[in-house]
């Protein structure tokens, strides 16, 4: 699922591409792809019309664009999603879903999802717990550690109250968003730290260590364009992003740590797998943790 570097990605070439445009109409081509839009195709379709797009925003793995109506077109892009900017005359894309048309005749923006987990829907803007006007549906999703009003002294607080693992807790949209499978591992095998380690027993210069780990990692991603594994994710351009050649733990099982040569090894997660250094990163004692099979 594209993370925080992904979706920032393609929050920049909205900018870039549609920012200060007015919406023409919206071909709807697969009811999914709004299926949290509850008031259906032709109200989605008939809100966004003659609307211009003021500006584009994103907070952790949501973004939206923001409509001269005091509404937003929300977006999620799932496992699969891609917000294309293609010219009228370029050949529908095989899992093409919406398509946005623009009173200036110029590029379209797509909305491509072959596995249909993405969605799209517009939402009233409204103030969230600091006072910053964002959709509806997304009030309670935390600050990201990119945002400038992110407070790490908070976010320690808060952390070390809760009885749960490291990595549960990054993972965890409501205490801090954006980071998802990949930059958790990335960002614990930066910090020396298992991704079982009991928040509670952390201290706050750990903490800190982390977070700057954290923000290292999501920086440098980003830098990168993000993380292509299998194509499914691009830019707005169907560029792929190249930070795959900089991981250090995420999807290296078998192969030697970069610190000490051990061999990066792979436990069962959440349904999903965690990497690790077993010498870098070694077990908390006591703590359940299962080989992933292969």
């Amino acid at each position: 699922m594209p993370e925080l570097p992904e979706v920032e990605s393609v929050r920049m070439g909205l900018d870039r591409w549609v920012a200060g445009r007015t919406v023409e109409a919206v071909d709807m081509l697969h009811p999914r792809s709004i299926r949290r839009h509850l008031s259906g195709s032709g109200d989605f379709a008939g809100r966004l019309a003659g609307c211009k797009i003021t500006a584009t925003a994103r907070r952790g793995k949501y973004m939206w664009l923001t409509l001269d109506s005091g509404e937003a077109l929300l977006a999620h892009l799932g496992m699969s999603g891609q917000l294309l900017v293609q010219p009228p005359e370029c050949a529908d894309e095989k899992h093409l879903r919406v398509r946005m048309r623009f009173d200036d005749g110029g590029s379209e923006l797509r909305f491509v999802d072959q596995r249909t987990f993405g969605h799209l829907m517009v939402e009233p803007l409204v103030p969230d717990a600091t006072g910053v006007e964002v959709p509806g549906a997304i009030r309670h999703i935390a600050l990201d550690p990119l945002d400038p009003a992110f407070d790490g002294d908070v976010f320690a607080g808060v952390l070390r109250r809760r009885r749960t693992e490291i990595k549960r807790a990054l993972l965890d949209q409501s205490l801090i968003s954006g980071i998802g499978n990949i930059y958790a591992d990335e960002a614990l095998w930066r910090s020396r730290l298992h991704w079982a380690r009991a928040t509670g027993g952390l201290q706050r210069r750990r903490v800190a260590d982390l977070l700057e780990h954290v923000r290292g990692v999501l920086g440098e991603a980003l830098a990168e364009g993000g993380t292509s594994f299998d194509g499914l994710y691009v830019n707005v351009n169907g560029e792929s992003g190249y930070f795959e050649r900089g991981l250090k733990a995420y999807g290296r099982v078998g192969l030697p740590c970069e610190r000490c040569q051990t061999p990066i090894r792979r436990d069962a997660f959440m349904n999903r797998s965690s990497f690790s250094c077993p010498k870098c990163q070694p077990r908390p004692r006591g703590a359940r943790v299962s080989p992933a099979s292969r």
